[in-house]
């Protein structure tokens, strides 16, 4: 039986990352995933699409999503223009982080949150001077992304 063309989900995920690699997929008569795997790096993604009755719900039909995937990246700038480019939303604006990586969130066209870093070379002035923002932030109530100020489309 031939292979069918690959869901959207796993297109888009290789537009966001180009990096994803399919290991596996089961489907419905339909056409619905019902078990899918790819590989990132070194690491194994499960996935599926929602069904009817199931305990997980979409996070578009939520308004959110509860987990954050993350990827590390040698080069987060122009794995963050992919993921723009792909439709994700920046949620987080990329920006170096006062622990040390380049550091940024997004929500793809699915609803899923992701964060994208690298690490990278900072001054210990530098990192003390954003660890004070963000402390400041915190105690405001506050933190990046949280009421909406950082996010583009």
């Amino acid at each position: 039986m031939p292979k069918k063309k690959p869901k959207k989900r796993v297109l888009k995920s290789r537009k966001f990352n180009s990096v994803p690699k399919e290991l596996s997929r089961e489907q419905d008569p339909g056409g619905k995933l019902i078990h899918g795997r790819i590989q990132i790096g070194d690491s194994i993604v499960m996935l599926s699409d929602i069904f009817p009755g199931a305990i997980r719900k979409d996070p578009r039909e939520l308004g959110a999503s509860s987990v954050t995937l993350h990827i590390y990246s040698k080069d987060v700038d122009a794995l963050w223009r992919k993921a723009v480019e792909a439709g994700a939303r920046v949620d987080m604006q990329l920006d170096n982080m006062f622990w040390g990586e380049r550091y940024g969130q997004l929500t793809d066209p699915f609803g899923h949150a992701w964060s994208l870093s690298m690490r990278i070379q900072m001054s210990a002035g530098e990192m003390e001077r954003k660890r004070q923002e963000a402390m400041k932030m915190f105690e405001q109530g506050h933190h990046s992304g949280q009421d909406g100020s950082s996010r583009t489309t």
